[in-house]
C-alpha cells in the first residue's frame, strides 16, 4: 500500500495531500480522480488554475508548499516573510545563553545588505531597522529562541502587474508556478534577495559566537565582476576596512574602480552583470566537519548555492586545482615555533577529507547576472502563448556587493553549527589525553 493510500480515509483526503511533500501540482492532475472520492470538494474550472479540471478548490488552496525554509542542526534558523509583505524576518533556536548581543551587532550587518547604499545596488529605499522580538534580555541571549523582525516599507506591487502573467527569464516565476501552483508576485515573494534579511540577521548572531569564543574572523570581498577580477589579495591580511572602502566591496582599489565604472555603464544600458564573492574564515580550529555526506565543504556548498543568483561554488584551488599535478598541489605539513601542525600552503582552503586542518578556509561563490533587466526578451505567459516582456521594478545591476554580507552570514552559520556539533559530539567526556581535545579543546577551553 502507498503511503497515500495508508494515510487515506473518506474524510481527510484534502489533509492527506496537504501534508504529502511529493505530489506536486502536476502529479495531481495526472493522478486518479479514485483518490478523492466522496470529500464533498467542487472541482474548480478556473482558468487562472494551473492543476486543469482535476483540480479540487479546497485542495487547490491547500496545496502544501514543502520545507526549505530552515537551516542548521545544533544552531537552527527558519526564516520568513516576503518581498512586498508586511515585513521579514528570523527565528534563531540554539543560540547559547549569556551571549553579549545588542541590536548594534545585527544592524551593522543588515546595513551592509540594505539596498539603496550605492548607486550600483538597487534604488529600493528600505531601512531595513531591525526589532529583536524575542531570547535577549538586557543585553544577553537567554537560551531560548530569538525573533528577529524586519518591517517593508517602500514597497511598490504595481511595477510587478505585467510579470503577473509574463514569467521572467531565468527567474523564478516559471518554476515556483509549476511547484505549487500560486506564487507572490510583487517582488518575487520569498524567491527575492529580501528574504536574505533574515539569514544575515542570523549570521550576525553566529558572528558574535564566534568572534567572542573562538576568535574567528569571516570576511568576504567581491573578487571578480564579469571579466574584471584581482588577484591581489591577501586573505591572511585583508581587512573590513579595505573591503568596506570603495562601494563595490573589493579591496584591490584599483580593479574596484574599474569593476564600478563596468556597472554604472552596465546599468544605464539596462543590462545586469554577475561575477564571484570570495571569502575568508581565520582563525579556524582544526576537527570541524564530518566525513562522507556531512562534509565541511560539502555544507558550505549547500549553505552558499542556497543565495538568490547563485551559480557556482568552489574552495581552496577550485576548479583550476585540476591543472595541477599531486606534487605540485598537495599541501605539504610542517611544525610551527608553537608545535601546531601546519601547511605550507592552501590549496585546499583549509578543509581536507571534509574535516578542517587549522589553516584558514578559502571559498569562492558564483553569482549569475540579474535577471530581471529593463531589455525587452522573449518568454511566454501563464496561459501559454509567447510573448515579450520588459523587466520593470527595482533591481540591482549586479547583485555582488550586497552578496558579500549574504555569503559571510552563511559560512557563519555553517561554521558555528559545525562547531556545536563537535562539541557536542567530542567533549562531553572532556578527556584531554584525546587527539581530538588537543586539536580543538586547547584553543576553545584554555
Amino acid at each position: 500500500m502507498s503511503s497515500l493510500d495508508s494515510s487515506y480515509n473518506g474524510t481527510n483526503a484534502a489533509y492527506t495531500l496537504h501534508t504529502m511533500l511529493w505530489l506536486t501540482p502536476i502529479a495531481i492532475r495526472n493522478a486518479d480522480k479514485s483518490l478523492f472520492p466522496k470529500t464533498g470538494l467542487e472541482r474548480c474550472y478556473s482558468k487562472k488554475c494551473r492543476l486543469g479540471t482535476t483540480c479540487r478548490k479546497s485542495l487547490h488552496r491547500n496545496l502544501y508548499m514543502g520545507n526549505g525554509n530552515s537551516f542548521g542542526r545544533c544552531f537552527r534558523i527558519s526564516t520568513w516573510g516576503e518581498s512586498h509583505g508586511a515585513g521579514v524576518g528570523v527565528t534563531i533556536d540554539g543560540c547559547p545563553p549569556q551571549l553579549p548581543l545588542t541590536l548594534e551587532d545585527i544592524q551593522k550587518e543588515l546595513d551592509r545588505r540594505r539596498p539603496g547604499q550605492s548607486r550600483i545596488v538597487t534604488p529600493r529605499k528600505e531601512l531595513d531597522e531591525a526589532e529583536i522580538l524575542s531570547g535577549v534580555i538586557d543585553g544577553q541571549t537567554i537560551g531560548t529562541p530569538i525573533a528577529i523582525l524586519v518591517r517593508n516599507q517602500d514597497q511598490r506591487p504595481q511595477d510587478y502587474d505585467t510579470v503577473a502573467v509574463k514569467y521572467r527569464p531565468s527567474h523564478a516565476d516559471a518554476t515556483y508556478d509549476a511547484k505549487y501552483g500560486i506564487r507572490a508576485v510583487a517582488g518575487g515573494g520569498r524567491s527575492s534577495a529580501r528574504e536574505t534579511i533574515g539569514r544575515v540577521a542570523a549570521g550576525a548572531v553566529a558572528k558574535k559566537i564566534l568572534a567572542t569564543y573562538c576568535n574567528m574572523e569571516i570576511l568576504g570581498y567581491v573578487q571578480r565582476v564579469k571579466d574584471i577580477s584581482t588577484t591581489n589579495v591577501d586573505t591572511n591580511q585583508v581587512t573590513l576596512e579595505q573591503i568596506e572602502q570603495n562601494i563595490v566591496r573589493c579591496p584591490d582599489e584599483r580593479v574596484a574602480q574599474e569593476m564600478i565604472e563596468l556597472i554604472d555603464k552596465t546599468r544605464r544600458t539596462g543590462d545586469s552583470l554577475g561575477g564571484v564573492v570570495e571569502c575568508v574564515v581565520r582563525n579556524v580550529p582544526a576537527g570541524l566537519g564530518s566525513p562522507v555526506f556531512d562534509k565541511l565543504e560539502a555544507e558550505l556548498a549547500k549553505a552558499c548555492m542556497s543565495l538568490p543568483a547563485s551559480k557556482g561554488f568552489e574552495i581552496g584551488s577550485g576548479f583550476s586545482g585540476t591543472y595541477m599535478t599531486g606534487s605540485e598541489h598537495n599541501d605539504e605539513f610542517y611544525i610551527d615555533s608553537d608545535g601546531r601542525t601546519r601547511t605550507r600552503t592552501n590549496r585546499s582552503g583549509g578543509i581536507q577529507g571534509g574535516i578542517s586542518n587549522g589553516e584558514n578556509i578559502v571559498l569562492r561563490v558564483a553569482f549569475k547576472p540579474t535577471s530581471t533587466i529593463g531589455k525587452v526578451q522573449h518568454t511566454v505567459s501563464r496561459s501559454g502563448e509567447e510573448v515579450e516582456l520588459r523587466g520593470k521594478g527595482r533591481h540591482d545591476p549586479c547583485v555582488l556587493p550586497r552578496a558579500v554580507p549574504m555569503v559571510e552570514a552563511m559560512v557563519a552559520l555553517v561554521i558555528v553549527d559545525q562547531l556545536m556539533q563537535q562539541v557536542a559530539q567530542s567533549f562531553l567526556p572532556f578527556r584531554k589525553e584525546s587527539i581530538a581535545f588537543h586539536t580543538l579543546g586547547k584553543e576553545l577551553f584554555h
